[in-house]
């Protein structure tokens, strides 16, 4: 097995926080982005990299480059993982609201994206961690029409990359994920038990990552067994 350099966003908790440690634990290396990033030193892998990042903070991804061209010289897989999940009725939702949703959900997915390509070989793969509530046709929410949208924003987002970047690469595709039980789920909908955990939804898309690239650029794959 080659070693992958990979960054992962959204590292704190949940999903991110476990593909980091999956990753690790089979010896890639690992830069962990997230504005905590004392969970995930905590892990004590000599292989994962991480310090205090913020989406919205455009001087932040300064440090993302200067990471890259210091320690890796080149990416292998791009993992957006991060996102904010709002419930809120749309009435009640201000422009802040929304500005603060696409901000992370959607513009830190295009600038990260964006910041990384330029070290990233014809062989590599951004991956970006959408909802299946961003999908046209499945079944919606109230309260979720800024988290909803910006999730169906960034599914587009990644079929015009792949369209753009088709005879150079590298891949880009995104997974359309079900409810997971997550913390941030647990946040807005307190009452509601998702049936797959953080871990069994990392283990699927460690492997995704370093291998559906060979089969998929510029798809979304939704990735559910129940309604969300």
């Amino acid at each position: 097995m080659s070693i992958k350099n990979i960054i992962i966003t959204g590292t704190s908790r949940g999903i991110g926080f476990e593909l980091v440690h999956l990753f690790a634990s089979h010896g890639h290396n690992v830069l962990a982005l997230s504005r905590n990033a004392q969970p995930v030193t905590n892990l004590n892998f000599d292989n994962i990299s991480s310090f205090a990042f913020d989406l919205c903070d455009q001087d932040d991804y300064q440090k993302v480059t200067q990471f890259i061209e210091n320690e890796w010289k080149h990416v292998d897989v791009l993992i957006n993982n991060a996102g904010m999940l709002l419930n809120k009725p749309f009435a009640q939702t201000s422009f802040k609201d929304f500005t603060k949703v696409y901000e992370t959900n959607v513009f830190g997915v295009s600038e990260m994206t964006r910041v990384v390509l330029p070290f990233m070989k014809s062989d590599g793969h951004v991956v970006t961690v959408s909802s299946m509530g961003g999908i046209q046709g499945s079944m919606k929410f109230p309260g979720l029409a800024a988290y909803s949208s910006s999730k169906g924003a960034v599914i587009t987002l990644t079929e015009l990359l792949a369209e753009e970047y088709k005879t150079t690469g590298p891949q880009f595709n995104v997974l359309a994920l079900g409810a997971v039980q997550t913390e941030m789920l647990k946040e807005a909908f307190p009452d509601f038990e998702a049936p797959t955990t953080a871990k069994e939804m990392a283990v699927y898309i460690q492997d995704f990552a370093l291998k559906g690239n060979q089969y998929y650029n510029g798809k979304v794959l939704q990735v559910s067994n129940s309604t969300p």
